[in-house]
């Protein structure tokens, strides 16, 4: 995920994050009562779930051994309350689209179907498949910098950047890593998971953004730069975790570091002589495209394709079209090295 469209994502979902708890569908009494209803007989009308089966000291009923599913297809398996909000938001929108209603969220979800145990299939298939276009771009700059181009006398390169693109890389690939698991089975645990990985990518993003946008190059410079930024995004996302899940909070944090690094994105592609700006106009372009679907969000298409399904489809040739500039950058700037060394 490149720079500024972890901006526009993570301003968008931000945006939407106060309202996952509290929705049209969940306050429906008819899916209340159907919920309460099945957590006592563990049915919703003729489908019911083992393991929503109690005994009379409140132990769950999981029958003989034989009668189990094997360890490795236990993986699907929810719990008696999640089976019972799924089949109860099933049966319910079921019957508002008899009526002709319109879908509405539950619990800040729209009515997606699961396949295999998965909640979202198809968000899950386009983060890992921008895990691996995350991973593609930056072995591809790992081979350039360091098998490619040519190395100082100490073996090291000369783009002073490479570290920290390695860092961006691991920090990319490790936050569409957690949004995929957030998609697969959405808990408390996977939702902390992913806000806090993308906070991370988002706070070093506007590390990286002011120091290649500045050109900063003395180590010391670059500690006064990041030390604050650092300390800040640890702090909130500790805060995030271990006092309050604050999602008003986390909206602001996530929209002034997304508009300073917009910013400074967009003023250093208007100023500088970069050969492949034009790479950086582009993401920026398809960014605010990827934006308009955040924006405008939609019912899945017959239960799998929402907005957030086809922001992940536009992102996966924005990365690699990023990781390009990348390369572009780590070359054009080893070359004029060269060139003042002789």
């Amino acid at each position: 995920m490149a720079p500024l469209r972890c901006i526009l994502f993570l301003a968008a979902l931000c945006s939407l994050i106060p309202s996952l708890h509290a929705s049209a569908g969940d306050a429906d009494p008819i899916y209340k009562s159907c919920v309460v209803q099945c957590e006592k007989s563990g049915c919703v009308g003729e489908k019911c779930f083992q393991h929503c089966k109690f005994s009379s000291d409140g132990k769950p009923i999981d029958g003989p051994w034989y009668m189990q599913e094997p360890l490795y297809l236990r993986w699907k398996q929810w719990d008696c309350r999640s089976d019972c909000r799924y089949h109860c938001m099933l049966a319910r929108e079921e019957e508002r689209e008899k009526l002709g209603d319109k879908p509405v969220k539950y619990h800040g979800k729209w009515p997606f179907q699961r396949v295999y145990g998965i909640q979202e299939p198809v968000a899950v298939a386009l983060s890992a498949l921008n895990l691996a276009m995350q991973f593609h771009g930056w072995i591809s700059f790992f081979i350039l910098v360091y098998y490619k181009l040519p190395l100082n006398p100490n073996k090291r390169t000369y783009y002073e950047y490479t570290g920290l693109w390695h860092i961006y890389g691991i920090l990319s690939m490790n936050s569409r890593f957690w949004s995929g698991v957030f998609h697969s089975r959405d808990v408390e645990l996977t939702e902390k998971l992913d806000i806090s990985s993308a906070v991370a990518l988002l706070g070093f993003s506007l590390i990286l953004a002011l120091l290649r946008a500045f050109n900063v190059r003395d180590e010391a410079a670059r500690v006064m730069v990041s030390a604050p930024l650092i300390a800040f995004v640890t702090t909130h996302v500790l805060y995030l975790n271990f006092y309050k899940l604050d999602y008003g909070l986390n909206m602001k944090v996530c929209m002034a570091m997304g508009i300073a690094q917009l910013l400074t994105w967009a003023v250093w592609a208007g100023v500088t002589r970069h050969p492949s700006r034009w790479k950086l106009w582009v993401v920026v372009a398809g960014g605010g495209l990827a934006m308009v679907f955040e924006i405008y969000d939609f019912p899945p298409y017959r239960g799998y394709i929402d907005a957030l399904a086809l922001w992940n489809a536009i992102n996966i040739p924005l990365t690699y079209l990023w990781w390009s500039f990348v390369r572009d950058d780590a070359e054009f700037m080893t070359s004029a090295l060269l060139k003042k060394a002789k």
